[in-house]
C-alpha cells in the first residue's frame, strides 16, 4: 500500500471515533417540543423580550459606530423584527444559516440557553461577523427561577424518590466571558440583569411560562404527566419559602448579556507587562513606601 494512502487511512480511523462521539451526543433540548411551545406563546407575556430588547438597544446606543448588516438569531422573530426592522431574522437552530463575514453586528436573542451547544452558537456568531463586528447576546441566566427550581426538586424527592429534569440548565455569569474568549471574540464582556415578579399562585406562574413559550422542552422530561401531590407540595413549599406579605410569590427571571467583537487591528490591546512608564503612586500622588522585611 503506498504511504501517502496509509496515511489518509490513518487521518480517517483517527477521526471516525471523534465524529461518531459528536454525532451521539445527547441533546438537551428537544427541537419539535420548543417549536411548538414558542407557537402556543402569547404577545402580551413577552415582556421579558422586551426588557432584553430594550437593554439591547442601550448598548446599541452607547457604540460609537454605524451598523448596517444586522443578523438577530431568535425564536421570536415577529416581536424582534418589530424592535430592529431591517435586520435579517435567523432561526435560532443547531446550524445557523449564516455566511462567513456576512455581518457588522450580531444578536443573539433569548434562545442561548435552549442551544445543545452554546460555545458552537458563539463560534457560529464569530463566523458570521465581520472583522470589527459586534456580538451582542442575551439569555436567562442561572439564576431564572431558582425558586421553581428548588421547590419541584424537593417536593418530588420527598414524595416519589428521585428527581426529573424541569428546568433547563443555565449559564451562570463568572463563566460566560470564558465562553467568548472560546469562541474567539476579543474584549468580552459579561453582565446580568435581575427581574423579581410576583404572582398569585404556582399555578399562575406556570401558566406564565407557558404563555412565554418557555414550558419544560428538555429532551429528557418525563414523557407522562406529573402527580398532582407533587405540585400541590411544590406551592406549599413555594408559599412558604417564598412568599409576601399579600399571600403571592416571588419568581426570579435572570437575564444575562454578553458582548464580544470580531478581533481586528484596529481594536485596543492590553499593554505588556512590565511596559508602564509611570507607577501607581504617581499616578494617585501619593509616596511609595518599601515593605518591611
Amino acid at each position: 500500500m503506498p504511504d501517502k494512502w496509509r496515511s489518509s487511512l490513518f487521518e480517517v480511523r483517527a477521526v471516525t471515533p471523534y465524529v461518531t462521539r459528536m454525532t451521539q451526543q445527547p441533546n438537551i433540548s428537544d427541537a419539535q417540543a420548543l417549536t411548538r411551545h414558542r407557537a402556543r406563546a402569547h404577545p402580551d407575556a413577552l415582556f421579558l423580550h422586551q426588557a432584553a430588547a430594550d437593554e439591547i438597544e442601550d448598548r446599541m446606543a452607547m457604540v460609537n459606530k454605524p451598523f448596517r448588516s444586522t443578523a438577530i438569531v431568535t425564536g421570536f422573530p415577529d416581536l424582534w423584527a418589530a424592535r430592529f426592522p431591517g435586520a435579517d431574522m435567523i432561526p435560532d437552530t443547531d446550524i445557523l444559516a449564516v455566511d462567513q463575514g456576512q455581518y457588522d453586528l450580531v444578536i443573539h436573542a433569548m434562545s442561548l440557553h435552549w442551544a445543545n451547544d452554546p460555545v458552537g452558537q458563539l463560534i457560529q456568531c464569530r463566523r458570521a461577523l465581520r472583522a470589527d463586528g459586534l456580538l451582542l447576546t442575551t439569555s436567562f441566566g442561572g439564576q431564572t427561577l431558582h425558586e421553581l427550581r428548588a421547590c419541584l426538586a424537593q417536593a418530588e424527592a420527598d414524595i416519589t424518590g428521585g428527581l426529573s429534569p424541569r428546568v433547563a440548565p443555565m449559564a451562570e455569569l463568572r463563566d460566560l466571558g470564558g465562553l467568548l474568549q472560546r469562541a474567539g471574540f476579543a474584549l468580552p464582556v459579561a453582565d446580568a440583569l435581575a427581574f423579581k415578579v410576583e404572582y398569585d399562585s404556582l399555578r399562575s406562574l406556570m401558566r406564565d411560562l407557558r404563555a412565554m413559550g418557555e414550558a419544560n422542552a428538555l429532551a429528557a422530561r418525563l414523557r407522562h404527566p406529573t402527580r398532582r401531590r407533587i405540585f400541590q407540595a411544590a406551592a406549599d413549599l413555594y408559599q412558604t419559602h417564598h412568599g409576601t406579605d399579600q399571600n403571592r410569590i416571588t419568581a426570579t427571571f435572570e437575564l444575562l448579556f454578553l458582548t464580544g467583537w470580531a478581533p481586528d487591528a484596529s481594536q485596543p490591546k492590553p499593554l505588556r507587562p512590565g511596559s508602564a512608564q509611570h507607577s501607581l503612586a504617581e499616578a494617585l500622588g501619593t509616596q511609595e513606601k518599601k515593605l518591611r522585611d
